[in-house]
């Protein structure tokens, strides 16, 4: 099974960006836009995982979940992986304190412990929410330049979810498999 382990905005977060992100969707129909209930904050890519390794995992991730506050997050800006010019994904950026790229590498530890190493776990972690996706290679230095304004109204994450993507013909559909609340916060984060 095709797994990752995210954080889920609020509805009120997503609301705000979809009406930021409608005008750019009119604007280029070719482009494989992402459903706003598809919208999530990847904290670790594990790929396909064997069903048998799902006990393991969630005893990791649950740990690793106790071993971190809620993050004060916002969707704010925007851009292009690769690039701008040669882009194969349009994103949404995420404004966040310090804590959350430890929270992301303590949930990818906890995955290869538990036997499901993310592929991607060398890559510098790049949270971002996936706006959508280019068949070829294009120029989205407009779009992305259209989004580098926005700034949501920030919000507190405070569980993380370990989600199935199911893929169709379509488009993936999501099957959350377990989730786990972040530590609460300490008073000197208050």
């Amino acid at each position: 099974m095709r797994l990752f382990v995210a954080i889920l905005p609020p509805p009120e977060a997503l609301a705000e960006l979809a009406v930021a992100v409608g005008p750019l969707r009119a604007a280029r129909p070719e482009l494989r836009w992402t459903g706003e209930d598809d919208w999530h904050l990847t904290l670790a890519f594990l790929g396909e995982v064997a069903e048998t390794v799902l006990p393991e995992l969630s005893i990791r991730l649950e740990r690793a979940a106790a071993r971190h506050p809620g993050q004060n997050l916002a969707v704010a800006g925007g851009g292009a992986f690769p690039a701008r010019r040669k882009a194969r994904v349009l994103w949404a950026g995420i404004q966040s304190g310090a804590g959350l790229a430890p929270l992301a590498a303590s949930v990818a530890a906890g995955a290869r412990r538990a036997g499901a190493p993310p592929p991607d776990e060398d890559r510098r972690y790049r949270p971002h929410l996936t706006l959508a996706r280019c068949r070829q290679p294009a120029d989205v230095t407009e779009l992305a330049g259209a989004l580098e304004g926005f700034a949501g109204t920030p919000w507190t994450a405070t569980t993380i979810l370990l989600i199935r993507s199911n893929l169709g013909n379509r488009q993936p559909r999501y099957e959350y498999l377990g989730t786990w609340p972040l530590a609460p916060a300490r008073a000197s984060e208050l």
